[in-house]
């Protein structure tokens, strides 16, 4: 049934009203979290909470690199997880998270002095250190790229592979986090 010649009018104000709002939303509505404070911004969603007893083993794999100049927006994502859960309702406490690296990405875990020059994700693999997580690199990427023990950002481990770093969390019962 068509709307009636003067409900029409209202109709359009009503949805530019809406589409109005909506446009206003974007990346400035992203917040600082409480867990990597420095990094993992996000994006409170009005509403939504986690029950406080929820607890989450996460493992997040990631083989892109960032580039050279800028953080890794894949090295970013776990810390983006844990501030946008905390702020939902889980505590920290409750929140495991694991980081496999592998293939090119593992120039995002190296020491300025085996890059030749400053490595933007030192501070976001410091902060998420300290927050519990877990970075661990493929020995198999480490051992085809001549990348030594020392040449990692202080907190970052050696696993066998990739695939064995994920077969040994899938077993703690992490779940993968797909990107």
């Amino acid at each position: 049934m068509p709307l009636p010649h003067v409900t029409r009018p209202l109709v359009a104000l009503a949805a530019a009203i809406c589409l109005a709002a909506s446009a206003h939303a974007g990346m400035d509505d992203f917040v600082a979290g409480t867990v990597v404070p420095d990094f993992g911004k996000y994006a409170p969603v009005d509403g939504v909470t986690l029950p406080a007893d929820t607890h989450f083993k996460v493992a997040f794999d990631v083989s892109e690199a960032g580039t050279a100049d800028a953080i890794s927006r894949r090295l970013e994502s776990p810390a983006r997880f844990l501030n946008m859960n905390a702020a939902a309702g889980v505590a920290p406490g409750n929140m495991s998270v694991a980081i496999v690296v592998h293939g090119p990405a593992a120039t995002d875990l190296l020491t300025a002095a085996r890059l030749g020059h400053d490595n933007p994700n030192a501070a976001l693999i410091a902060e998420l250190v300290a927050a519990g997580a877990s970075i661990q690199l493929c020995g198999q990427t480490a051992v085809a790229r001549d990348i030594a023990p020392e040449d990692l950002l202080p907190g970052v481990t050696l696993s066998l592979s990739a695939m064995t770093a994920h077969a040994l969390l899938q077993q703690d019962g992490y779940t993968l986090n797909p990107f």
